[in-house]
């Protein structure tokens, strides 16, 4: 799929920022996103491998959700240093046509800046203390996109992250969850929960191959 082929499906602001980072094609997982109801906010539960372009299925649906005047956009992240690492990717392509938060760590903070901004970046502990502070844009809130949710099985930071995700669900009407994974043991099951529709593709962009290492040679049959 061409970038061309979704032109009319997305912002024209948008499009500008995606040819400016050089997309002219899609890659297969963003297609099958997209084929799954990305665009028209439906939620999806992304398995693909490493660099296979989640973020950018994350993007289309967040930015698109902004662009349009549908609500705020939460991006979950699990350690405070990626989303510090994200808030600075998304600053430096979307500077000036919306505006950008990375939550502070403090999770007794009620942040009450954030009713300013459109995209938020933090860590489910942080989203999780917000919403316990009733925080009053919550409702506001239209697409939430969920990087590395198969952490919901990690014994230590899973409950907190399945409890964020049934509140959400119970409190907003209409919610988009965009999840994404690497590596998810039974991502049929996850999605039938989430409300979401399964996209697995096992394309990227350099060939995994598996071999045994004998005496100075790797052998790949």
């Amino acid at each position: 799929m061409n970038l061309s082929d979704i032109a009319d499906r997305i912002p024209a602001d948008l499009l500008v920022v995606l040819k400016k980072e050089g997309i002219t094609t899609l890659r297969p997982s963003q297609e099958k996103a997209i084929n799954a109801g990305l665009l028209d906010y439906k939620s999806v539960l992304v398995c693909t491998p490493t660099a296979s372009g989640k973020t950018l299925i994350a993007e289309l649906a967040g930015v698109k959700s902004i662009m349009e005047g549908r609500g705020k956009v939460v991006y979950i992240v699990p350690l405070i240093a990626l989303a510090s690492e994200k808030h600075k990717e998304f600053v430096r392509k979307y500077q000036g046509l919306f505006k950008i938060a990375q939550s502070s760590s403090d999770v007794d903070a009620s942040d009450s800046y954030l009713s300013d901004y459109d995209f938020i970046v933090c860590t489910a502990e942080k989203f999780d203390s917000l919403i316990r502070h009733q925080t009053p844009w919550l409702k506001y809130v239209k697409t939430v996109i969920i990087d590395e949710i198969h952490l919901i099985n990690d014994v230590e930071r899973g409950p907190t992250l399945e409890i964020l995700i049934t509140i959400l669900k119970q409190l907003l009407k209409d919610l988009q969850i965009v999840g994404l994974s690497a590596t998810i043991g039974n991502p049929e099951e996850l999605a039938e929960w989430l409300g979401a529709t399964l996209v697995i593709d096992g394309w990227r962009p350099v060939e995994l191959k598996k071999g045994v290492y004998l005496d100075g040679t790797i052998d790949f049959s």
